[in-house]
């Protein structure tokens, strides 16, 4: 029996070649058996469909067509970001040079956790990271996993500045990973500031700062999960400021905001907080994952400071070898930064601005056809790229369930969000190919889909 080949080397390329005419062929037949943003049929007809085209996934003899037979059927099974109609979540359609660019670094197979295993991607992050930190008004980044990751690092730099404790005072619009996080980290229970209109109440916050014990770390966000609504930043800084408060801003939504001329002055207040989660696997285009954490201090990373001698030798980091351990609370990572990098230099801060500027335009063609429509009922004008809509006097089950029978049949992909005690219909614009004609088309289907 011949040994299989292997990707990187100096027979690497030869022999993912024709693998890569596989994959490809693959991907474009299941995407045209789909024939849409979703396949059809709900869960159990996707779960009978995987079992009954997969069979025996650890058969005794191998199966040489196993790579046409798997990509085929995820693509014919997946949800498709890259489909106008598929507007659900903060899942965004990646780039072709960044999805190449993952590719090159999946067959490197660096690994940041010692320089002698990434010389180059270590150099390359710490590059990247700095640059996209000072972009926003900060002073270095560590790469994460996506918003998650880097609220939980958040809430750990931010305990351990204040001594091992701190309390999170947060709005009820912010992510469910805050929260989370603070529970893990073995923190008090987060204060919840109302968040009336979406947004964190400043009044509120005030109120919640002057009474209670410090040390205290407030997280606002800029673009929540459920409208992508930005909390009145320069003011929460402001109060931050006055209280003594350490300032957390989640941005991994609308952080990319800053590469656009015409919607940057939405972040005004970024370059007022300690920390700031960002993450290009929605706003940015990249594959997942690719998200960051930055930071104003980089002296609070000591607190991630970690020794292995077989990793971090200190005679090794003495003779010049950078240290790479206390980036980050993973040992093993991925060059997930080669994509990103990859993206910053092809396009530039001009054409990701454009790409931001495409899809928050789309979001105001959307909620102006909403709202222009008899039919339906607007929620409020996007900030980024979210519209919530309903149709007009549905109930909360009527909505429920037009979103459910979309889904089924495998015909547009649309989120849900609970806004002002009602149930709202929700549309992530994040393709920026998407056309005017689909926008509608996509009213259109939720209009057919309610009863009358």
């Amino acid at each position: 029996m011949s040994m299989p080949p292997l990707a990187s080397g100096p027979d690497g390329p030869a022999a993912l070649r024709p693998l890569l005419d596989t994959v490809l062929d693959a991907l474009r037949e299941g995407n045209l058996a789909r024939g849409g943003p979703l396949p059809e049929g709900g869960p159990e007809a996707v779960t009978a469909r995987i079992a009954d085209t997969v069979g025996d996934i650890l058969p005794h003899n191998g199966d040489p067509d196993a790579l046409h037979t798997l990509v085929h059927a995820l693509a014919e099974g997946s949800a498709d970001p890259a489909d106008p109609l598929c507007t659900a979540h903060l899942h965004c359609p990646p780039l072709a040079v960044a999805t190449a660019a993952d590719l090159a670094a999946s067959t490197l197979n660096p690994s940041l956790d010692s320089w002698d295993q990434a010389p180059a991607a270590s150099a390359l992050e710490a590059l990247v990271t700095r640059t996209l930190a000072q972009e926003i008004g900060l002073a270095d980044a560590l790469v994460t996993t996506g918003g998650t990751e880097a609220n939980q690092l958040a809430l750990l730099l931010a305990r351990e500045a204040h001594g091992g404790s701190t309390r999170l005072v947060c709005a009820a619009s912010a992510h469910h990973s805050l929260p989370r996080a603070a529970w893990l980290l073995g923190l008090p229970d987060p204060v919840i500031i109302p968040a009336p209109a979406g947004t964190l109440d400043p009044a509120a916050l005030d109120e919640a700062l002057t009474r209670l014990p410090r040390p205290l770390t407030v997280a606002a966000t800029a673009g929540t999960t459920d409208a992508g609504l930005i909390d009145p930043l320069p003011e929460i800084a402001g109060l931050c400021a006055a209280h003594g408060a350490r300032l957390h801003i989640d941005a991994a939504y609308g952080g990319s905001l800053i590469f656009s001329e015409r919607h940057r002055e939405k972040l005004a207040g970024l370059e007022a907080a300690h920390t700031v989660t960002l993450d290009l696997h929605k706003l940015g285009w990249q594959p997942i994952a690719a998200g960051l954490l930055a930071v104003a201090r980089p002296r609070d990373l000591t607190a991630l400071h970690q020794r292995a001698d077989y990793l971090n030798a200190d005679d090794d980091t003495e003779a010049g070898h950078p240290d790479l351990l206390g980036r980050s609370l993973r040992t093993t990572r991925r060059p997930d930064i080669l994509k990103i990098a990859a993206t910053l230099k092809t396009l530039g801060r001009t054409g990701l601005g454009a790409l931001v500027d495409q899809v928050c335009a789309h979001a105001r063609q959307f909620a102006a056809l909403v709202q222009d429509h008899p039919g339906f009922e607007l929620y409020d004008r996007p900030a980024i790229s979210t519209v919530l809509f309903r149709p007009e006097d549905a109930t909360d089950d009527t909505v429920a369930d037009v979103r459910r029978t979309l889904l089924h049949d495998g015909r547009a992909v649309l989120g849900r969000a609970r806004m002002d005690g009602r149930l709202w219909l929700k549309a992530t614009l994040l393709n920026p190919h998407t056309r005017p004609d689909d926008l509608t088309r996509l009213l259109k289907l939720v209009e057919g889909t309610t009863p009358r």
